[in-house]
């Protein structure tokens, strides 16, 4: 069969020739340019401007750091001036205030760098997520799709892969399960059968009985072992302590002996003895004296000491070398000073073991107190250049001096003592570090959990009480945390904060209901324990470095020229007793056996009924 075609006209012969003409014209390649390139462009200027952003705020950093680095304040020349001075002239009080004067100009100055610091800081990360973000996405619009190819053999592959996966899941189901079926059936639980065997797992052993070498635990509470007691509060359960004396006539004044070393360090009490550290550059003693009769029993130096630093580091007057408060295990009493060096002394006096942690990179040197918990010697040890790892956490055997943990700490300068308090299951160390709030495991150092919440420097110390974490974030707000979270506990774990007159230097006091704290000018505050609600407010019109303490329903409140307060520890301001010595007193007192001790810088001072 023939087909029929209708028959090609001459018109249309001329339109496919050229249409065939034209088709070189189609294919020809033209000039690449992706869709998205007018949103590029701007993006990519937004690249520039965060990188030279960046470049400024690195550049300024730099610039003020150099600067900081140039102008140490503790080498200016009129405080080295006014130190020759002091110790030409070292009862001169004109001397001591323009050196106070110029610390505390110094200290605004530190603040203010630190804060420069972190907002540059900021502002940095800041740019860079920027820039990184802008050239991400850059990236991403310029890529060219890719084109989807043909995968001949996709259902072959796929159904091998189902068949492996099947296989694997049958094979490790039945090793898995054999197993446990052979843990089962040969092994026994690790678990105590019984809660004497829980208590003893756990340390949980009656109040009499002996931890920590021989030492039991209500033996430990009974004796004032470290800074601010055994609970690290300021609080003592003694109900026949004095609360007036008069120096002049010698009532309420038990005795007082002169301290021949100089230090700011608190007195500790351990049975019929009293512990102080004191020293300087060239010198460095563990003093001890009979607490009955004030006698000096023993005198000891700190010498010898392995890897002590051959030059000692230049300390501020302000502090010394002896600031940091003593400890006592009930055998051993320890003692560290602002070059780092650790010592341990049995009760009678002799020498058990000594190190040297390292020198702190800080104007005040080491004046963080030791703590102390049966089994455990607690060491901080922060520092200006603390992150990363320049900071450190240590838990020391006190009998050996071996160390049982030691961590790294994300944290740089303070000058406040951590405490140790069982909450939430769990024995925490609780340590505060600008900027930090951290709690760390007793056991093995590991870190539990934190808050962010300080800033400048960081002097008080925290306390445990009514169940809560009270911090001082110095000068700024009062701050109360549940000790049982995990991570950052930031937005999670704060119960309260508070703002008004916030201490900068003493840590505060409370008695579960409420809590007390006093400023450097001598503003004494009551706070609602549950709520942070200020209850009531008194200007007691001294001059107060010494953290105020509680005895029974008595609130004691020592002032910088040995004026002492005692008011009522309830919900309205009620004054006491007022009392004075001639001495001047840093120091935070120590309660032991009806009696207070006090260091002033010239005596150590017995309040109490005289035997």
């Amino acid at each position: 069969m023939v087909s029929m075609q209708k028959p090609t006209s001459a018109g249309d012969l001329e339109c496919r020739h050229q249409e065939v003409g034209r088709s070189p014209a189609v294919t020809e390649p033209a000039k690449a340019e992706t869709p998205n390139s007018a949103v590029v462009r701007p993006i990519v200027g937004t690249i520039w401007i965060a990188a030279v952003f960046c470049l400024f705020v690195c550049g300024y950093l730099l610039y003020q750091h150099s600067v900081a680095a140039e102008r140490d304040p503790w080498k200016s020349p009129q405080l080295l001036a006014l130190k020759e001075k002091l110790r030409a002239a070292p009862a001169d009080e004109t001397i001591k205030t323009d050196i106070r004067r110029l610390d505390l100009e110094f200290r605004q100055r530190y603040v203010r760098r630190l804060s420069l610091n972190r907002t540059g800081g900021w502002l940095l990360v800041g740019g860079m997520a920027v820039m990184l973000l802008a050239a991400k996405q850059t990236a991403k619009l310029q890529a060219l799709a890719p084109m989807p190819r043909l995968k001949i053999d996709a259902a072959t592959q796929a159904r091998q892969v189902s068949t492996r996966s099947r296989w694997s899941v049958t094979v490790l189901s039945a090793v898995v399960v054999a197993g446990l079926a052979t843990l089962a059936f040969t092994t026994s639980s690790p678990l105590p059968e019984s809660k004497l065997e829980l208590d003893k797992l756990l340390g949980r052993g009656s109040p009499d009985e002996a931890v920590g070498g021989g030492v039991s635990l209500a033996e430990f509470k009974a004796n004032w072992p470290r800074f601010r007691g055994a609970a690290a509060g300021g609080v003592s359960d003694q109900t026949n302590l004095p609360v007036s004396w008069d120096e002049k006539l010698g009532a309420g004044i038990a005795w007082k002996s002169s301290v021949p070393a100089r230090g700011h360090g608190s007195p500790i009490v351990w049975g019929n003895r009293v512990f102080l550290s004191g020293g300087d550059e060239v010198a460095r003693f563990v003093l001890c004296y009979n607490a009955q009769s004030g006698q000096m029993l023993w005198q000891r130096g700190v010498t010898n000491v392995p890897g002590t630093p051959a030059k000692q580091p230049e300390i501020s007057e302000m502090t010394g070398y002896a600031s940091p408060t003593m400890a006592c295990d009930g055998r051993r009493v320890f003692a560290i000073f602002a070059n780092g060096d650790l010592a341990a002394f049995t009760l009678e006096g002799a020498s058990v073991w000594s190190k040297n942690i390292g020198v702190p990179k800080n104007m005040y040197g080491h004046a963080t107190s030791l703590a102390i918990w049966p089994g455990h010697l607690i060491v901080q040890l922060d520092q200006d250049e603390g992150a990363p790892g320049g900071s450190k956490l240590f838990a020391f055997d006190g009998t050996t001096g071996r160390p049982l943990w030691e961590r790294s700490k994300p944290t740089h300068g303070s000058w406040a003592t951590p405490i140790i308090i069982e909450a939430a299951g769990k024995t925490q160390i609780i340590t505060l570090a600008l900027p930090h709030v951290i709690s760390y495991s007793l056991t093995d150092g590991n870190e539990l959990w934190r808050a962010d919440l300080l800033e400048g420097e960081v002097t008080p110390s925290p306390i445990f009480a009514g169940g809560l974490v009270i911090v001082v974030n110095p000068s700024v707000k009062l701050v109360a945390l549940r000790p049982d979270g995990a991570g950052d506990v930031t937005k999670s774990h704060i119960v309260w904060t508070a703002e008004d007159n916030i201490p900068d230097v003493t840590s505060p006091a409370s008695n579960g209901e409420l809590v007390f704290t006093v400023t450097s000018s001598g503003v004494l505050m009551c706070f609602n324990a549950k709520d942070g609600k200020k209850v009531w407010e008194k200007d007691l019109e001294m001059e107060v470095q010494s953290s105020p303490s509680i005895v029974g329903d008595r609130l004691l409140v020592l002032g910088t020229k040995g004026v002492s307060v005692v008011v009522e520890a309830g919900r309205q301001f009620k004054e006491v007793a007022r009392s004075t010595l001639a001495d001047e007193f840093l120091a935070s007192p120590a309660f032991a056996k009806g009696r207070i001790f006090l260091r002033g810088k010239t005596n150590l001072w017995c309040l109490g009924e005289k035997k």
